[in-house]
């Protein structure tokens, strides 16, 4: 970004803003849930970005790695568990069957299962697993399945209250990876990507009944608009272009307006939670036919910012007054690329994986109003050359003989907590590293024994105990300091 651009965000206080309104937002989360045991029961937490409220938790780890409270084995999937209470829901894939399965969070023990048949098979050779995170409230749990089955069971004992297909009741082109957005709630309304055609990319559901409640974006928000590109410079709509992409949705309040913003494929929409009405859009989008947004949109007080893999980069974006568009503050297609992790922010700056592939993988700290890198690291800044490797997540020190963690982090995911970032690596790989804005610190490292690749859940962190699941395991560690 030139000099001149970068010296007048500042002066128009973009920097004050930015980290006001963090600071706003922690406390809002600290208001959602008790403070020292807060509940999960989300995509991405309370906070919806990965940021934990909850204290007392250690700030280095045990040598040998942290202390384990339980773990099983589980089928496959790529969905993050949601805890309520003492209550954990974890969607995972049993053969021909999707499980929906609730245990005891301090045990792992089996509450309830539900089973319902699938027959999904990932046409790329990723796992046919769920990879949608369960949400819950005091009375439900809503899960959204790789083939769009929308499910809503009672949180108690796993009754189903209501169903809908909705690659049956929508027209749904086929997905490149089956369905990867989890639902939100807003008030009485399960808002989903659902992704149909021809405007029927976001729908809203009746919470307790399952009704269409309406439908939006799609045709309507795309056809005819600009793209940026050479050619061609304004998009045709076909009728059979994939609506939907993979990054979840978010509810925030802007300017005093409710907004619900989703990162289709095609780019931002906010639509009204009450009625699906459009407020603006913001073309954003791979010139890439095989390409995805799977980052969910991150916002800052009236700014919002989002990501992308495949050559699409970041944006910042701020809303106007009225809450019906947006203008482009900067947007680079080079400093950070999110796969889809949604980048965690802290202050004024954010913390996030760039990269489509493992090998150009890197954690960066990119600054907000500009969209400068302040630091980037592979997770690894030490010589390599007396590691070997011994399995898919493990290398063996050949100086002393012992079998380690990966090194690199790769694709990794991470959530905040403390002041702390907890990294988890697409190898198994697990971190403890300081959110300092200046510098990259690593405080700890090890390998979950039974994580391995690929580890691309978003670590869950709930009254002191970090869950996570690996492609066919759930681990449950202690997180607490001993009690003195």
């Amino acid at each position: 970004m030139p000099p001149a651009v970068s010296t007048s965000l500042r002066s128009l206080g973009l920097m004050r803003t930015i980290s006001l309104f963090m600071a706003g937002q922690l406390l809002v989360v600290t208001a959602l849930a008790p403070a020292a045991e807060p509940d999960w029961p989300v995509f991405l937490g309370p906070s919806g970005v990965g940021i934990s409220t909850e204290t007392g938790l250690l700030k280095r780890w045990p040598e040998g790695g942290l202390p384990l409270v339980w773990d099983r084995e589980i089928g496959t999937g790529y969905s993050a568990p949601s805890i309520k209470g003492d209550r954990l829901v974890v969607h995972h894939r049993v053969g021909d069957q999707e499980v929906v399965e609730c245990l005891d969070a301090n045990t792992g023990a089996s509450l309830w299962k539900q089973t319902s048949f699938s027959d999904f098979s990932d046409p790329y050779g990723y796992n046919n697993g769920p990879r949608c995170s369960p949400l819950l409230t005091e009375e439900y749990c809503y899960t959204f399945g790789a083939q769009g089955r929308l499910l809503c069971l009672r949180l108690s004992d796993g009754k189903q209250v209501w169903q809908r297909e909705t690659q049956r009741d929508f027209q749904v082109p086929q997905a490149f990876f089956g369905v990867g957005s989890s639902p939100i709630l807003e008030g009485d309304r399960l808002i989903v990507l659902v992704g149909g055609q021809p405007d029927a990319g976001v729908v809203a559901f009746s919470a307790r009944e399952g009704r269409t409640l309406w439908q939006s974006v799609g045709k309507q928000t795309w056809d005819g608009e600009a793209t940026g590109w050479p050619s061609p410079e304004k998009y045709t709509w076909t009728g059979e272009e994939m609506v939907v992409s993979y990054a979840s949705p978010i509810a925030a309040t802007i300017h005093g307006k409710r907004h619900v913003l989703c990162l289709m494929r095609h780019g931002l929409v906010s639509v009204d939670p009450e009625t699906g009405a459009e407020n603006f859009h913001y073309w954003f989008r791979s010139r890439e036919h095989e390409s995805v947004n799977a980052a969910r949109p991150i916002v800052l007080g009236d700014y919002i910012l989002i990501t992308a893999a495949y050559r699409t980069g970041a944006a910042l974006l701020k809303v106007a007054p009225d809450g019906r568009g947006v203008t482009e503050v900067w947007r680079d297609g080079r400093n950070l690329s999110a796969h889809w992790t949604t980048p965690v922010p802290v202050g004024d700056v954010v913390y996030g994986f760039d990269g489509r592939h493992e090998n150009e993988a890197t954690l960066r700290c990119l600054e907000i109003s500009t969209g400068k890198v302040r630091w980037e690291t592979t997770g690894w800044e030490s010589p390599t050359d007396h590691l070997r490797a011994v399995s898919r997540s493990t290398v063996l020190n050949t100086n002393t003989n012992q079998v380690e963690a990966w090194p690199y982090y790769g694709r990794g995911s991470a959530i905040l907590a403390e002041g702390n970032l907890i990294v988890l690596g697409e190898r198994g790989t697990l971190a403890l590293v300081q959110a300092d804005p200046e510098k990259f610190v690593e405080i700890s490292r090890f390998n979950p024994p039974k994580l391995t690749y690929p580890s691309w859940a978003a670590p869950v962190l709930a009254r002191g105990k970090l869950y996570l699941r690996g492609e066919n395991a759930l681990i449950c560690y202690n997180l607490k300091q001993p009690a003195n």
